[in-house]
């Protein structure tokens, strides 16, 4: 698509300060008007230029009032239809700011960022909600539309929401390139914004404490409200309901989102509800720009996700030790448990996948030199002992940010405008936060909603060339892998939900946080025992891309895992695809030439030892007998009347596998 831009060149007041023309382009109160107010004429305006054969430059128009000798500029594109886009420094913002676009993608505007921009002024709504994808360039289209809309006076002032702190900074610099002033360090006690910005930009939490203040701030002028990431408006009731509070007399509203959807059915202010065939209300984005559709413009990278597996121990308060492997068929609650198990950074699991990490990092950067990497931690302890590993492994100290303080956003810029490895941080990290040269993540959090694994996934796709991937190390974990295979799945916010049977079972944000969400385990397991991690050892599991599987188990350090850690940093979708089935067929000819004898173990088909058994059907029998009210002995008789087989010590690992089996179709199904 043909990108419109105007050739405005802006002209300096003598009078402005020195700043940005849009600031002469959009004073609070424009000369025409004060002109009117004062019954004196309306400001002269001169012919515009015109080129060699007459035709008209599309330049700006220069008006300037004979009574006040203020100068200011309008926009004109005589012969384009439809409404002028990118003017003033905005028209020179980078469509991927604050990096270069990625080379081939946009000259002026992305084809997505122009075709929103059309799609707005056609319109000329008061609500308009955008989703993109993370790293797609939202940001730069909304201060393209809010230059416009000060140009054209529909608005006077801006004010900016962001779900955090580093994010209003983020913002500020941002709206500075684009020739809009815009105030991050408005504090409520401060009452205004001051004369010398365009406005200010705020997060949810300081609208929440006083929704009053921002309102009068809002009717104060024609304003335009940029919601950033809108789906924080549901957070809290509280939240949800100060942003309507103090925005709804906004002139204009700019919602932006990169995942249009929510975990929970509270509603997002000022999004729009439709019902479905099915009688659920669904949210209504005007314009939608998903992973898919930007993977095919090469405007985000694609991403492999490697997933780790592995054998895992733990013991119980009561002294029991349980015995599981990662990524296998059990109830949610021993899955919660071995998940938890193998992010203890005491066992073999983690440091194994941080070595593979690093490993992987090392070999994208021979294609991009400064490529880091970023491990997203649960906790403040997790994340010092991963920084602590990572330290040995590399020889190097990585950046480690543990809040939402002005130190930590100083620590994140410093990391991305550097070109040291590794970065870890708890969750702050995963939304909003910029750091275009990650190419490489480790997942080693429990969290397992869509819209957190979506938005710690949007760290890592943002694109600066053409041909650069992504690897993502996670946990082989249904939860993970289910989402990794839905990356390009675009999903909406659905205020309610289904009660049918195939509802149950379909792939829901209820569904996953119930169901793998490590910290909120059954309330029975939980008081049945406190979690201790004993053991835990890592091997490769596969590659999933595209929602296609690659590459088969394999020892971490082996030919097999290194065919896969080796891929070049810098590729095309296409040939991704190609590279991770030629790798699988060389694992599969290498399987096929190994004499059986020396088939490693993690290759075998997966069984349990008798101890092993023993402990996991042992295990599911108390949270079967918690359920029921049984005696743990009554639920062993059951089993043995309905799977037959003498009792635990005598009966073999394939009648104990048959128990095993019953009893998590009995749990999954709430029996």
């Amino acid at each position: 698509m043909t990108t419109r831009t105007g050739a405005t060149r802006s002209r300096r007041s003598t009078r402005s300060p020195a700043g940005s023309a849009a600031a002469s382009c959009a004073p609070p109160h424009s000369c025409a008007r004060r002109c009117e107010t004062r019954g004196l004429a309306s400001p002269s305006r001169a012919s515009p230029s015109r080129g060699p054969g007459g035709d008209r430059r599309g330049r700006g128009i220069r008006d300037e009032c004979r009574h006040h000798r203020v100068k200011f500029h309008q926009v004109s594109t005589p012969f384009l239809p439809g409404p002028t886009v990118g003017t003033f420094a905005a028209e020179h913002l980078s469509p991927s700011y604050p990096e270069r676009a990625a080379r081939g993608t946009a000259s002026k505007l992305r084809a997505w960022q122009a075709e929103a921009l059309d799609l707005y002024f056609e319109r000329e709504p008061r609500d308009f909600l955008a989703a993109a994808t993370p790293g797609a360039g939202k940001t730069t289209f909304a201060l393209r539309l809010a230059a416009e809309l000060l140009a054209r006076r529909t608005v006077d002032r801006i004010t900016v929401v962001a779900p955090t702190e580093h994010l209003k900074r983020q913002w500020a610099d941002a709206a500075h390139r684009a020739g809009i002033r815009l105030n991050p360090e408005f504090k409520n006690s401060h009452g205004f914004g001051g004369r010398r910005f365009h406005g200010v930009v705020v997060t949810y939490a300081q609208v929440a404490v006083r929704a009053e203040l921002h309102r009068q701030l809002t009717e104060s002028a024609r304003t335009l409200v940029i919601l950033d990431e809108v789906h924080h408006g549901g957070d809290a009731l509280s939240w949800g309901d100060a942003i309507r509070e103090a925005f709804e007399p906004a002139t204009r509203r700019l919602s932006l989102t990169g995942t249009p959807f929510r975990s929970d059915t509270a509603p997002i202010p000022f999004v729009s509800y439709v019902r479905d065939e099915r009688g659920i209300r669904l949210s209504q984005t005007d314009y939608n720009y998903g992973y898919g559709r930007a993977l095919a413009d090469g405007v985000v990278r694609p991403v492999l996700f490697l997933a780790y597996a592995g054998k895992m121990r733990w013991r119980t308060k009561m002294g029991e030790e349980f015995e599981a492997r990662l990524g296998e068929d059990d109830t949610k609650d021993v899955t919660a448990q071995a998940w938890r198990t193998a992010l203890s950074p005491e066992g073999e699991w983690i440091p194994a996948v941080l070595r593979a990490a690093d490993r992987r990092l090392s070999e994208v950067r021979h294609s991009i030199p400064d490529a880091g990497g970023l491990v997203i931690a649960t906790d403040h302890y997790a994340a010092r002992a991963y920084a602590k590993i990572l330290h040995e492994v590399t020889g190097e100290l990585p950046t480690i940010v543990l809040s939402d303080e002005k130190e930590a956003s100083d620590r994140i810029e410093t990391f991305s405008r550097g070109e040291s490895r590794w970065m870890v941080a708890v969750r702050m990290v995963s939304e909003g936060v910029d750091v275009p040269r990650l190419a490489v993540g480790v997942y080693a959090t429990s969290a397992s909603t869509p819209l957190f694994f979506a938005q710690a996934i949007g760290r890592f796709v943002r694109a600066r060339r053409r041909g650069e991937t992504a690897s993502i190390f996670v946990p082989s974990v249904p939860a993970l892998t289910a989402l990794a295979s839905a990356m390009e799945l675009e999903r909406d916010h659905a205020l309610d939900r289904e009660t049918s049977e195939e509802a149950d079972a379909s792939l829901d944000d209820d569904l996953l946080d119930e169901a793998n969400r490590a910290e909120k385990a059954s309330e029975a397991l939980q008081d049945e025992f406190t979690w201790q991690a004993l053991e835990s050892d890592a091997n490769f599991d596969r590659v999933l891309y595209e929602g296609a599987e690659f590459g088969f188990a394999a020892a971490v350090g082996s030919d097999e895992e290194l065919d896969f850690l080796g891929l070049p940093g810098i590729l095309e979708p296409d040939q991704v695809r190609e590279l991770l089935a030629q790798r699988q067929a060389r694992q599969s000819r290498r399987g096929a030439a190994r004499p059986t004898g020396a088939e490693h173990p993690e290759n075998a088909p997966m069984y349990r030892t008798l101890k092993e058994q023993r402990s996991l059907l042992n295990s599911l029998v108390g949270m079967r007998a918690k359920l029921s009210g049984e005696p743990h002995g009554l639920v062993h008789s059951e089993l043995r009347r309905i799977c037959g087989g003498p009792a635990v010590a005598q009966a073999t690992v394939t009648q104990l596998q048959s128990r095993i089996d019953y009893l998590r179709k009995l749990l999954r199904q709430g029996e």
